[in-house]
């Protein structure tokens, strides 16, 4: 049985899996506000859980001038100027950056240039031809450079799915799933999302998904009425092949549970789900470790406050 460690250490089960996409809707954080949230997560004790920086290819200039503008700011406080040359670093490293690419694999190019200041910690491209986008990132991605590539939901469906997959298996690319949005149907019933996540399971294909996925356990918004799935819901699914399996995984809105089911994850299950399930989008950070936090998984030395958010 896998041991939860205690004092503000992240279990393995959570290392990374927070990309921060604070500057992403529904949050929609000012980058200038944003990249010293950023910063400060980077220097918490939940460090550790924390991906990186994620941000818009078309905003990348704007990132720039944001992180020039707090380095300079930091300089000044501490009785110094920031010179030309840290400009895009947060503290004393670059900022770790994942490029998110909605217009597909046109943008790749001018994306990775203006990128270039940055520690590039990821590339995630939209496209509708998922042999055009691998085709594009074989190209123009540097080998140290991971990716992931996200088609449509509607072309996901029935064979489309296995296609879409069987392209991606063949890649060293993962597989991007989209969770939420900002309507109703933007959100997948546990069947739509089953079916993907065991079509990656079968394959050995990593993904990563995005929006919607704020807390633990599935539930349905109070505010909105949209139903979403729990990140802890997903990751305990990411080790099932069968897809009935998965779906009745995914429904879980016990907290108690689900939480009961992580205490007893082995080590071995621990890596496969975490090879599968790398990592999750979230405009909020403080949110996801709370949930954890409530149903005991996390043990926290210090409060997470609103503005760590």
């Amino acid at each position: 049985m896998n041991a939860l460690p205690s004092g503000g250490v992240i279990p393995e089960l959570f290392r990374g899996l927070f990309d921060d996409a604070a500057v992403f809707p529904p949050g929609n954080l000012p980058l200038a506000e944003a990249v010293p949230a950023h910063r400060a997560h980077r220097a918490a004790w939940y460090a550790e859980a924390v991906g990186p920086f994620l941000c818009g290819a078309g905003r990348l200039g704007e990132l720039a001038a944001a992180v020039s503008a707090g380095s300079a700011s930091a300089g000044a406080a501490e009785g110094g100027a920031a010179g030309a040359d840290d400009s895009v670093v947060a503290g004393d490293r670059p900022l770790k950056v994942g490029l998110v690419l909605p217009g597909g694999s046109i943008e790749l190019a001018p994306a990775l240039a203006a990128a270039a200041p940055f520690e590039l910690a990821g590339v995630e491209l939209a496209t509708r031809d998922a042999a055009k986008a691998v085709a594009a990132l074989d190209r123009l991605l540097p080998p140290d450079v991971p990716a992931a590539v996200e088609l449509p939901r509607e072309l996901l469906r029935g064979d489309g799915l296995d296609a879409v997959l069987d392209v991606l298996v063949d890649s060293p690319y993962r597989a991007k799933f989209r969770t939420g949005g900002l309507v109703a149907e933007a959100f997948p019933d546990e069947d739509e999302l089953a079916a993907f996540l065991t079509g990656c399971a079968q394959r050995g294909l990593p993904y990563k998904c995005t929006a919607g996925l704020h807390n633990a356990v599935r539930h349905t918004d109070p505010e909105t009425g949209f139903e979403h799935h729990g990140f802890l819901n997903v990751l305990l699914a990411a080790q099932e092949t069968d897809r009935a399996a998965a779906a009745a995984v995914l429904a879980e809105r016990d907290g108690e549970v689900l939480a009961k089911a992580a205490r007893a994850l082995t080590d071995r299950q621990i890596v496969v789900i975490r090879n599968s399930f790398t990592a999750f989008g979230t405009c909020s950070i403080a949110e996801p470790l709370g949930d954890l936090a409530a149903l005991g998984l996390l043990s926290s030395p210090s409060p997470l406050h609103q503005e760590d958010r």
